[in-house]
């Protein structure tokens, strides 16, 4: 590590304690501060006894993905941080990426994020996900192909947040997460905000971490109406809070079409799908103006929803 770069990594607990051993272990020789939301399993404990110099920040609820990493986030502004590294708690660093990743935007500051490749978790191949998101870009595919990387950097328009490098004028120019997102989405829109700012978002080859989501239980029953709207609720936030694109005819359409909709199921006598429909209309209508006033605050530069921690 640069002992002449303030780097500070963060991470956000939940109930990890499947993960924590060894991804606490392979950050030995960095801060850490470890933001805890409210986790139910031994995570505290285990933290306390085995690893005392990470600064652990306890929530008395959950406050999901974003709000969590905030906190983090100003604390290390505070701290006068030049990197910081967001990293899950189901990821496992390899030793030396961050300094690789440190040299490399050192070069590359035009640059806003940077992700190393992400690993499953035991590294016999990519992480799944992850290999989608870099189709984007052919030439890492190709140049992976050929098994030799012809750029030190590779541009891609998203890449998810289980192990950013964040530079301080990152954090200083777009902020920290925007918090109508409550767990998942809250990473693509903080690449379209990026993005927005004229930054860019890359992968540095050669460096890796190992991201151990295979071991997430799942669960394949159907979703209720309940969990159903706060689907819907998360993708029109993810759609119309990109403040890349316009969005008031796409709104007015999507509204009209609903309206239609209703209006056409009562005319079936098709009355309970009328009434899901209507209340997604509600869900729409109540949101919107969140939507709006997260596109106005977020279309401006500055370190955005990050509190000055005294």
């Amino acid at each position: 590590m640069n002992k002449n770069v303030n780097v500070k990594i963060i991470i956000v607990t939940y109930n990890g304690m499947q993960w924590l051993a060894r991804c606490l272990s392979s950050c030995i020789g960095y801060d850490v501060i470890v933001v805890d939301n409210a986790s139910t399993d031994e995570t505290i404990t285990f933290i306390k006894e085995n690893f005392p110099n990470i600064k652990l920040i306890r929530q008395n609820s959950n406050l999901g993905f974003g709000q969590a990493n905030n906190i983090g986030l100003s604390i290390a502004l505070k701290e006068c941080v030049d990197y910081v590294f967001l990293l899950n708690q189901d990821a496992y660093l390899q030793p030396g990426t961050i300094n690789d990743l440190i040299e490399t935007h050192k070069k590359n500051n035009i640059f806003g994020i940077l992700s190393p490749i992400h690993l499953n978790g035991d590294a016999s191949n990519l992480d799944k996900n992850f290999s989608n998101y870099i189709k984007e870009n052919n030439d890492i595919i190709f140049d992976a192909l050929l098994n030799k990387f012809s750029k030190e950097i590779y541009s891609l328009p998203f890449v998810n947040a289980a192990a950013w490098l964040l530079p301080r004028k990152t954090i200083e120019t777009i902020g920290g997460f925007d918090p109508i997102f409550f767990h998942y989405t809250e990473d693509d829109n903080y690449c379209q905000r990026l993005l927005f700012h004229d930054m860019k978002i890359g992968v540095v080859p050669n460096t890796y971490i190992y991201h151990d989501r295979d071991n997430k239980k799942t669960n394949d029953r159907p979703i209720n109406e309940k969990e159903r709207l706060v689907l819907k609720e998360r993708y029109f936030k993810h759609r119309w809070a990109n403040i890349n694109v316009e969005i008031d005819k796409d709104l007015k359409r999507n509204k009209k079409d609903l309206l239609k909709l209703i209006v056409k199921l009562y005319l079936k006598l098709k009355f309970n799908k009328a009434l899901y429909y209507q209340k997604e209309l509600a869900l729409i209508n109540r949101i919107v103006p969140e939507i709006y006033k997260s596109r106005a605050k977020n279309a401006t530069s500055g370190p955005h929803y990050l509190e000055v921690i005294k």
